[in-house]
């Protein structure tokens, strides 16, 4: 019965009876007051008093219905909420006192006024008398409501709709309700504030979210403006993430459908993600250029178990390949992704997922021989910077012999088109790791810049991905969901960022116009401080950083970098057909020097010799320094947290990708 008593449309049904029930009882009043004190010229005989009710009812209950009484919450009534009851009244009994005159009953003008006052009197006391009830009642059973006092952020189409949704579906039977109560709205367009938007009001704007939590004890906000642009998107949520309460939201314009019978805006709702912490909507590419490079093609993907692999993979069995080949060390992943795309598309792709090493030289001969794939996409490697330090034979083992073994034979196999995936680290790296990818990075510029070369070789190389395997995200997530504090490794540490779909993208874009050798860069927005992005998810957990969950600073791990550079000083920038994409200039690679250090380097991991592996990969990355050296030089200063606060102003600033 409760949940009946809630519903707005049965409320505003009950409020318009008892309007109508209050004037005739104001009525009644005003002809027995005439009567009391023997103003029989001004009171009414039964059959004009019967008239006289029925008339100022009807016309009294239709000028409230327009001049908005019904349209605000009781709990919610505001002194100037009360005035459109009394232009209601007002109103009602001006038209029904003419129109009691034309139906012939002898109705004083005395008489209208006095039972004006009275019915304004009576209906603006009831509505005082039920808000208090109403409130009493409903926080006395609000603990076992299975409603959440919700604030929505954007009094636009798609607020609208959500709230509309909201009330609607709880009037239809058998149908699973929301858990949502919508009780005020926010929004910084002036000329909305205090109005109501299918009966709920806007109360103020952005700059007050937490007033308004605070005021009217609110238990999850929904971030309902899907066409917001990145700058103020990333401010609102700023805002909200301060309230330490649950944030929802619907997805970028671009993504939110509208109109559907078969899509509710409602269930597009989702819990903040960490993909709402770039601060911009995700980049979206050309999907006809990638979609004619992939069809008909044999695609084989090295790491294909991984992060990056499997997404590669997902993303290229959506453009029609001939085959698909996954090669992964790791069963367990490669297990995944096999089962996932089964589950997906069944017999209507031709899959095949192998086991094997790229270090195994033979092993990897074998599959072109068999295979004879026409596009490779190399993920595989060793990527945590500090088990590398700790183990940097594995990493030059894996990254960079594997890396040469799979790419000179795709060479002699013929293969199309080779893309080797790199990352940021290996622009003037601080630890075995980059150092390590800097190594591919001239593997596949050395084998581009041979003649009569059948394959084009093309590096993509980008920062973090959001949830990667090895990434901050996960770790800080689970810190926070275990009740651990969340550990930070320096307080000034920078990074730039990108979602794992957009870095895949990206791969196959740039793929899809490279022509061999070159360095894809990606303009990625504003870097993010990682101790910010602690903080948020934090308060995307409905959490107080440092209160409820603290953040531990642990100090640089080995080989890491305080801020990653994006480009390499020799490299440059060149445009290219799509905006958000550029060209690092080649590097000339001396080819006899170049593979004599590679076989030293070669020579000393087979032998595990890390002192002359570590020594011959200085003399291969010039570039390749101390950690601590490199961070003696590199200083964070005002302007720098100015940039880099996530709620602050940052230049358009190119990442290597």
């Amino acid at each position: 019965m409760k949940n009946v008593f809630k519903q707005f449309r049965f409320r505003k049904v009950i409020l318009a009876l008892a309007d109508a029930f209050m004037i005739a009882v104001s009525s009644l009043t005003t002809n027995f007051l005439f009567n009391g004190l023997h103003q029989y010229t001004y009171a009414l005989f039964s059959r004009e008093l019967f008239i006289s009710i029925m008339i100022s009812m009807i016309c009294c209950v239709g000028c409230l219905t327009i001049t908005g009484a019904y349209n605000r919450m009781w709990r919610y009534f505001k002194s100037k909420d009360y005035l459109s009851c009394i232009n209601g009244v007002v109103l009602g009994i001006g038209i029904a006192f003419l129109f009691i005159k034309l139906a012939n009953v002898k109705v004083h003008w005395v008489y209208a006024v006095v039972h004006g006052v009275f019915s304004i009197f009576f209906i603006c006391l009831f509505r005082l008398v039920f808000k208090h009830t109403f409130i009493e009642i409903s926080d006395t059973e609000s603990s076992s409501s299975p409603y959440k006092r919700t604030m929505i952020i954007g009094g636009g189409r798609a607020g609208a709709t959500i709230i509309r949704e909201i009330f609607g579906i709880r009037q239809l039977p058998d149908v699973k309700n929301t858990p949502y109560e919508p009780i005020c709205i926010i929004d910084d367009d002036a000329r909305k504030l205090g109005t109501t938007i299918c009966g709920v009001e806007v109360v103020g704007t952005t700059g007050e979210i937490q007033k308004y939590v605070d005021e009217k004890n609110i238990e999850q906000i929904i971030f309902a403006i899907p066409s917001c642009d990145e700058g103020e998107r990333q401010r609102i949520l700023d805002i909200c993430s301060k309230t330490s309460i649950p944030v929802k939201v619907i997805p970028f314009i671009s993504d939110v459908v509208f109109g559907d019978e078969n899509k509710l805006v409602i269930d597009q709702i989702h819990d903040i993600k960490v993909e709402d912490l770039l601060g911009r909507e995700p980049i979206r590419f050309d999907n006809e250029d990638i979609k004619s490079f992939i069809r008909g093609k044999t695609c084989l993907v090295t790491g294909g178990g991984g992060s990056i692999g499997s997404e590669l993979v997902r993303q290229i069995a959506k453009y029609e390949p001939k085959k698909i080949i996954i090669v992964d060390i790791y069963e367990n992943s490669a297990y995944e992704i096999q089962q996932e795309l089964i589950m997906e598309y069944g017999s209507k792709l031709d899959l095949t997922t192998l086991i094997a090493s790229v270090r195994d030289y033979f092993r990897i001969n074998q599959i072109f021989e068999k295979y004879k794939p026409d596009l490779v996409f190399h993920a595989a490697a060793h990527k945590h910077v500090p088990l590398m330090e700790i183990s940097p034979m594995e990493a030059i083992k894996n990254n960079v012999i594997g890396t040469f073994n799979v790419a000179t034979i795709a060479q002699f196999h013929k293969v199309r088109k080779f893309v080797m995936i790199s990352t940021d680290k290996a622009v003037n790296p601080t630890n075995a790791m980059g150092a390590s990818k800097r190594c591919c990075e001239m593997i596949m510029q050395y084998l581009s810049q041979q003649k009569s070369n059948p394959t084009e070789f093309v590096t993509t190389r980008f920062g973090n991905v959001l949830g990667s395997n090895g990434s901050v995200i996960p770790l800080f997530k689970k810190q926070i969901e275990d009740g651990k504090p969340v550990t930070v490794t320096h307080p000034d540490i920078i990074r730039y960022f990108m979602t794992i779909p957009e870095a895949v993208s990206l791969v196959l874009e740039a793929a899809s116009f490279a022509k061999g050798g070159e360095v894809f860069v990606l303009d990625m927005g504003k870097p993010v401080r990682i101790v910010a992005l602690a903080e948020n998810l934090i308060r995307m957990y409905g959490k107080k950083p440092y209160e409820d969950v603290k953040i531990v600073f642990t100090g640089l791990r080995p080989g890491e970098k305080i801020k990653e550079e994006l480009l390499m000083d020799e490299e440059g920038l060149k445009k290219t057909s799509n905006k958000l994409i550029f060209i690092g200039s080649q590097i000339d690679i001396d080819p006899d020097s170049f593979i004599d250090s590679l076989n030293m380097l070669k020579e000393a991991a087979s032998e595990n010799n890390e002192a002359v592996a570590i020594d011959a990969l200085h003399k291969m990355v010039p570039t390749f320094t101390t950690p601590e050296e490199f961070n003696s030089r590199t200083v964070i200063t005002k302007e720098d947290y100015k940039n880099y606060d996530n709620n602050g102003e940052s230049d358009k600033t190119a990442v290597t990708v």
